[in-house]
């Protein structure tokens, strides 16, 4: 029997009115220390963000999403943020902020494996 692991995710959340605090799940984020895996999952719904808000900016948007991207992965590319450990990282992402770019609270769960436990929660949180 195949040992499962704890892992902790996020949802991805597009805010255009934070006043409003309404919302378009846009991604999932998920964290496994044992399997040392850190990634995200996002698709951006152009129709469903239009129906909050028809004036935010999508490419500025995309380029935000685009940095979750980058951090997970880390390297050269993702900045001092990226050069942190992906606990750290997974931590940094998942912080409470009050942007048009959030998460919801961290959930945790058991998995046998991260990446497909990962695409599981996007299809059913985003898609």
């Amino acid at each position: 029997m195949q040992e499962q692991h704890l892992f902790e995710y996020a949802v991805i959340r597009v805010v255009p009115h934070v006043e409003r605090e309404e919302f378009v799940n846009v991604g999932v984020i998920l964290y496994c220390a044992r399997q040392k895996f850190l990634s995200t999952k996002i698709f951006l719904n152009e129709k469903r963000i239009r129906a909050l808000c028809e004036k935010l900016d999508l490419d500025e948007l995309q380029e935000h999403i685009g940095s979750f991207e980058r951090i997970c992965a880390g390297g050269p590319d993702s900045g001092s943020i990226g050069e942190l450990s992906i606990a750290e990282r997974f931590r940094w992402l998942t912080a409470t902020r009050s942007t048009v770019l959030q998460t919801s609270r961290v959930h945790p769960g058991l998995c046998l494996d991260a990446g497909e436990t990962l695409t599981r929660l996007y299809k059913q949180l985003v898609l």
